[in-house]
C-alpha cells in the first residue's frame, strides 16, 4: 500500500545536487511539493526544475539564522504550510586531525550541526501544527557512530551530534506526534566521490561487505519511507544505510 503524499509540504536542504537533490526528487514523486535549498545558487534553479512539479528554488546558507528563518518563512508563504524537514546540508573536509584549524572545525559544525539546529527551530511551530503529519529527517553518517578518520574528526562529530539532537528533538516532540530520525549513510556515489582515484574508490569499496558505495537514491528511498505513515511509530532512531560497513 502506497501513503497519500500528495500535498505534504516539505524543506530539503543541500538540495541542490547529490543526495540532496535524489531525496527532493524521491519526495516530489511522492505528490510532496518541496523546497529546495542550497547556499550555492549556481545550478539551484536548474535542479528544482529537474524535479519538476512546483519545487520551489531558495538560495539560502543555513548557518545564518537570517537565512534560514527566512528560507522557512518563504516556504510557508509559497505552499500554505511546513510538514516535513530534511536535514541534508553538510561539508566534509578531507582532514587529518593535526591540520584542522579552529576556523575549519567551526565552519563544519556551523554548516553540518548548528544548520540543522536552526532549520528545526524554525520550522518547529510549523512541524507541530502538522501534528502526526510532522517528520523530521537528519542526515548524520556512519562516521558519527564508529567514528572518521579519512573524513576528518570534525565532521565525525558533526555528525556525532546531530544523532544526539535528533533523540532530544524526538523526545521533545513525541507528544505533538511529530517524529524525529536520522539516516546513518556511508560511503555514497556523489561529486565527491567522482573525484576520488580509482585506487581510493577501491579501499573504500574493499572495507564494504556489500562491495560497493551507496547510490543517492538508496538514501532518498528511506527518507521517504520515513516521512511516510508507514513509519509513524518510529522515532528517535539512527537507521544505518551502510552495505554493512558499520554493524551494531
Amino acid at each position: 500500500m502506497r501513503d497519500d503524499l500528495s500535498g505534504r509540504i516539505a524543506l530539503v536542504t543541500g538540495a541542490g545536487r547529490g543526495i540532496g537533490l535524489a531525496i527532493s526528487s524521491g519526495l516530489a514523486h511522492q505528490g510532496i511539493q518541496v523546497a529546495m535549498i542550497d547556499v550555492d545558487p549556481v545550478g539551484l534553479q536548474e535542479a528544482a526544475e529537474s524535479v519538476g512539479g512546483s519545487a520551489l528554488a531558495v538560495q539560502a546558507d543555513v548557518s545564518r539564522p537570517d537565512d534560514v528563518q527566512r528560507a522557512v518563512d518563504q516556504t510557508v508563504e509559497h505552499f500554505g504550510g511546513l510538514a516535513i524537514l530534511v536535514n541534508n546540508a553538510g561539508i566534509c573536509p578531507m582532514s587529518d586531525f593535526a591540520s584542522i584549524t579552529e576556523a575549519e572545525w567551526d565552519r563544519v559544525l556551523a554548516i553540518n550541526l548548528k544548520g540543522a539546529f536552526l532549520c528545526c527551530q524554525a520550522a518547529l511551530p510549523h512541524l507541530r501544527r502538522s501534528g502526526t503529519r510532522g517528520r523530521i529527517v537528519n542526515m548524520a553518517s556512519v562516521a558519527g557512530e564508529m567514528g572518521g578518520v579519512s573524513t576528518g574528526a570534525h565532521y565525525a562529530a558533526s555528525k556525532a551530534g546531530l544523532i544526539g539532537l535528533s533523540k532530544s528533538l524526538a523526545q521533545l516532540l513525541a507528544a505533538d506526534g511529530v517524529t524525529v530520525n536520522c539516516l546513518a549513510p556511508g560511503t555514497t556515489a556523489t561529486d565527491l566521490t567522482a573525484a576520488w582515484s580509482e585506487a581510493d574508490l577501491a579501499r573504500v569499496r574493499d572495507k564494504i561487505p556489500l562491495g560497493r558505495l551507496a547510490q543517492p537514491d538508496e538514501i532518498a528511498q528511506m527518507v521517504c519511507f520515513l516521512v511516510s505513515d508507514k513509519a509513524s511509530y518510529i522515532t528517535g532512531a539512527t537507521l544505518d544505510i551502510n552495505g554493512g560497513l558499520y554493524l551494531r
